[in-house]
């Protein structure tokens, strides 16, 4: 049901972006949310593991900067959050650890039991895809009271992809602490930290732990879900309309996934491994992210034309794509190989060897041009 509510959730979004034509001037036009470019994060190397108790204090912690404030998951189209929220990370030999600040002046939680729908209360959201290749991805929520709920995901719901809700993460180590009083409306609180060790091995398919290395560029993002309420018999009540709906939740995110929905993976935001301890935080976008940028337009304007013609487009000019691109200042050649019923969108220059793909399922892939 949940993977239906998704999809309906998508059709909505894409439908209003059903504004663009052959004769666009940029081919990005209609769906520049969509690629505007996520934050980055240089995340350093500790030999000593922070202790995970919640209190975000620990020295080990000054080895990390903090992220940017969080943003609307819009991005720019909608206001700044009214409340702070911030993050910082570092990795070890076995995990990777994470130090959340929420601000907050009425901190609650209700909800207990593990891998319940924690998102119904306020809360903290951690999103990891370790290969970067948008499928094969791990969301871990947790609330005031610490209580979990950790999924794993094979695809995104828009792709038909399914939430595995048994999947536990071996090894998880969670601690919250609040800044004030839980779920006492008399006072006002300060906020609440949250810090998180994720096991490597946890996130990781098959029999070798994916430890990452020097360098290693993964996908992630943070997402808080923040409710209006009301006070109501000394309990937190979420606000309603004058219809009697639930008033839709805040979501407030790292880096902008320009649509209300996480699981556009190819949205969350650049995590690079440093091994040195502290030092550099600069970024440099890799040129292979700048190709996947016109795979992904591929992708959308698929989606878009199989919504209006019930097929997908055999040709690139049907959906308004040169298959010419300049990429830091080398030609690249994108093909377009596609049926009625399925796609494959090709990216290469002339001087690499490697040809990026993506398919209807939004599968992204490196193969040689000797296996074209």
């Amino acid at each position: 049901m949940r993977s239906n509510i998704h999809r309906k959730i998508l059709v909505t979004i894409f439908l209003s972006f059903l504004v663009f034509g052959a004769n666009a001037q940029s081919p990005f036009h209609g769906l520049e949310n969509l690629f505007t470019t996520p934050r980055n994060y240089i995340i350093h190397y500790t030999k000593t593991p922070p202790v995970i108790d919640g209190d975000i204090n620990d020295s080990i912690w000054n080895q990390a900067i903090w992220t940017d404030e969080f943003q609307d998951i819009e991005g720019d189209k909608k206001p700044h959050p009214t409340l702070h929220t911030q993050v910082k990370m570092l990795w070890g030999d076995s995990c990777l650890y994470i130090a959340a600040k929420l601000q907050e002046p009425n901190v609650w939680a209700y909800e207990t039991r593990h891998d319940a729908i924690v998102y119904h209360d306020n809360d903290f959201e951690v999103f990891i895809n370790p290969n970067n290749t948008i499928h094969q991805y791990y969301e871990f929520e947790v609330n005031a009271l610490n209580t979990i709920f950790d999924l794993f995901l094979d695809r995104p719901y828009r792709d038909r992809g399914d939430a595995m809700i048994n999947y536990n993460a071996e090894g998880l180590r969670t601690a919250v602490k609040v800044q004030g009083t839980l779920n006492n409306p008399k006072d006002t609180d300060k906020g609440w930290t949250v810090e998180i060790a994720i096991p490597f091995k946890a996130i990781t398919m098959g029999n070798n732990i994916n430890i990452p290395a020097d360098g290693d560029l993964w996908r992630i993002n943070f997402s808080r879900v923040e409710w209006d309420t009301n006070v109501h018999n000394g309990k937190y009540v979420k606000q309603t309309t004058a219809s009697g709906e639930l008033k839709p939740e805040h979501n407030w995110v790292w880096s902008a996934q320009g649509v209300i929905d996480m699981h556009f993976p190819e949205r969350w935001g650049y995590l690079q491994f440093s091994k040195t301890t502290t030092g550099n935080n600069a970024f440099t976008m890799p040129y292979s992210e700048l190709q996947k940028r016109y795979l992904w337009l591929i992708y959308y304007r698929e989606y878009l034309y199989f919504i209006k013609h019930h097929r997908y487009a055999l040709l690139l000019k049907q959906l308004g794509i040169s298959n010419k691109i300049v990429i830091s200042n080398k030609v690249n050649l994108l093909t377009l190989e596609a049926t009625k019923h399925q796609f494959m969108g090709l990216i290469s220059d002339k001087e690499s060897n490697q040809v990026w793909t993506i398919n209807q399922q939004g599968a992204i892939n490196q193969i040689s041009k000797e296996n074209e």
